[in-house]
């Protein structure tokens, strides 16, 4: 038995609060993506208003690092490391019309401890808006 075995964890939906909207996006996306792709990643990066940004992209390979969201008509990769930003946030999309429609992550700044005058950080652009 390997070590990485620890790490692979099933997550639910009370690990990763996602809205209605976002999951029937997610499962759109997901079924015009093809079967190249095993699930949508879920990211944690550097910048943004707090010093972090948050982000989603297709992902064709899991990692030893990773914990896995199944929904059944997708799944979601979130490793170690970006799950425990994700405490607190919920996923969701937005539609702003004019063709402005995105992922944005709520409460972001109360699970990370963060201050400043931003409410979401959008995928898209990584940053944050009002």
């Amino acid at each position: 038995m390997g070590t990485a075995q620890t790490f692979n964890t099933v997550l639910t939906a009370a690990d990763i609060n996602i809205s209605e909207a976002a999951g029937e996006k997610m499962k759109e996306l997901f079924a015009d993506v093809g079967d190249e792709m095993e699930a949508i990643r879920i990211y944690v990066s550097g910048g943004g208003c707090s010093g972090m940004s948050y982000g989603m992209t297709f992902s064709d390979e899991k990692s030893a690092f990773d914990s896995v969201l199944d929904s059944g008509d997708y799944k979601l990769y979130v490793d170690t490391v970006a799950l425990n930003y994700m405490r607190g946030v919920e996923i969701d999309f937005v539609d702003r019309g004019m063709g402005e429609a995105s992922f944005v992550f709520n409460n972001v700044f109360a699970a990370t401890g963060g201050a400043g005058g931003c409410g979401t950080c959008g995928s898209s652009s990584g940053g944050c808006g009002s």
